[in-house]
């Protein structure tokens, strides 16, 4: 199947979702989109029993795409620009420290927790699976996959929930800015997985991290700063062309960040925020003005509905090759997993925010609720698809607690974070 056939066959199935979960399941969309997506990859599992044909055409599909381009190069950039946007630019910058301790801490300390925990529950002989040969920098490689949160899933939950602008704003460029800790992490265990541990040097990891981390920051001030100038200098007179400049930059940025490997998922945040004049009527009063015509917020609104549509539905079909290998030995490991990447979350979400309690105030809570708003999504997918494959059938493993976390976290925490907020 050729991208034209996917593209179309993605957007027949995403109208046709929406139009059920719109006027039958009443949930919220992206939930909506990817229950449907699952049941129909039950369905699809369910017909393949009586018509292995059926089965087979399908999982080729699902398999000739690779998820891991079409989501990290392609459609993440243009939702993580959407995402920083939308977010009140001049209450993050007020609480900057705050969102920065959050993501850096709450994610390197999942990522060795989780790491650890999966390591040692795999070691047991009450699971039977030493026999995958999952190291720890397998297992850390998992952690690092799973920490981050879904600023897709978590932005489009959060802006339903009538938050206070203080909480939402942290919930928010929180798990934007976790996200390109998480890849960078992820990347630099994955060069130490590549040349192997003996040969990787404190320095070595040291420079790749740097590299990433502020080479990606850099590259979104300078093209912010340049994408700025240009859409001032067109001052709102011609959106078309502001909504033209905004595409080109997102694509430049994630070239760029990949040809010098920079963190591309940091560069477009940083740009997007850059860009960002969002304010609110009162400050419109002392004569600040968007940089950018409201013609191209709706643009990028519009985007951002339309790829998290899709992205869900690809979520929900990626269970039928996951489920083709499953094992039942992996339930019992797969809840522990669950449990695990919850309370390391919370744990690494109370510890910075009970420190910064002593100088700022936080809502009560507030910690409760940023725990369970840490949707995972299309990401960690992507991350687990792209391990190497001389893991072995540890991949398998890994590719299933992936999806089963995934899992839990948009359908359990998703459909059950506005009771907690209340």
């Amino acid at each position: 199947m050729g991208v034209l056939e996917l593209l179309t066959v993605l957007l027949i199935l995403a109208s046709f979702f929406s139009i059920v979960n719109l006027r039958i399941l009443k949930l919220p969309q992206t939930i909506g989109l990817m229950v449907l997506a699952i049941a129909l990859s039950i369905f699809i599992l369910a017909i393949g029993l009586v018509f292995p044909s059926i089965l087979d055409s399908v999982s080729y599909i699902v398999k000739s795409f690779d998820f891991e381009i079409l989501l990290i190069d392609i459609m993440l950039p243009f939702l993580l620009f959407a995402g920083a946007i939308s977010v009140n630019v001049h209450e993050l910058l007020k609480d900057k420290i705050t969102i920065l301790l959050l993501a850096t801490f709450g994610v390197l300390f999942s990522t060795f927790v989780v790491g650890t925990g999966i390591h040692w529950l795999v070691e047991q002989p009450i699971f039977n699976l030493n026999t995958l040969g999952l190291s720890y920098v397998d297992c850390l490689l998992f952690g690092a996959l799973i920490a981050p949160t879904d600023p897709i899933a978590v932005l489009a939950m959060v802006k339903k929930m009538n938050l206070s602008v203080i909480t939402e704003t942290r919930i928010a460029g929180e798990s934007l800015f976790n996200d390109g800790i998480g890849v960078v992490i992820f990347l630099t265990l994955f060069n130490i997985k590549e040349l192997g541990i003996e040969n990787v040097t404190a320095a070595s990891v040291g420079s790749l991290f740097a590299t990433e981390v502020i080479g990606g920051i850099a590259l979104g001030l300078l093209v912010g700063f340049l994408g700025l100038k240009l859409v001032k200098y067109i001052e709102n007179d011609h959106v078309e062309l502001e909504v033209l400049i905004t595409l080109s930059l997102v694509l430049l940025v994630s070239i760029v960040s990949k040809q010098f490997h920079f963190s591309g998922v940091l560069g477009v945040v940083v740009m997007g925020l850059f860009l960002n004049q969002n304010i609110d009527v009162d400050q419109k009063k002392e004569g600040v003005q968007r940089a950018m015509g409201d013609y191209v917020y709706k643009f990028w609104h519009l985007l951002d509905e339309t790829l998290n549509a899709i992205l869900f539905i690809l979520i929900g079909l990626e269970i039928i090759p996951i489920l083709q290998n499953f094992d039942s030995n992996y339930l019992l490991i797969a809840l522990l997993t669950i449990i695990l990447v919850v309370v390391s979350r919370g744990i690494g979400v109370w510890t910075p925010i009970k420190f910064l309690s002593f100088f700022k105030a936080f809502e009560k809570n507030t910690a409760l609720i940023i725990t369970w708003g840490g949707l995972r999504g299309g990401l960690s997918i992507a991350l687990a698809l792209n391990l190497p494959d001389n893991i072995g059938e540890g991949k398998n493993l890994v590719l299933f607690l992936t999806y089963t976390v995934v899992l839990f976290t948009i359908l359990v925490q998703g459909l059950t974070l506005k009771k907690i907020v209340k």
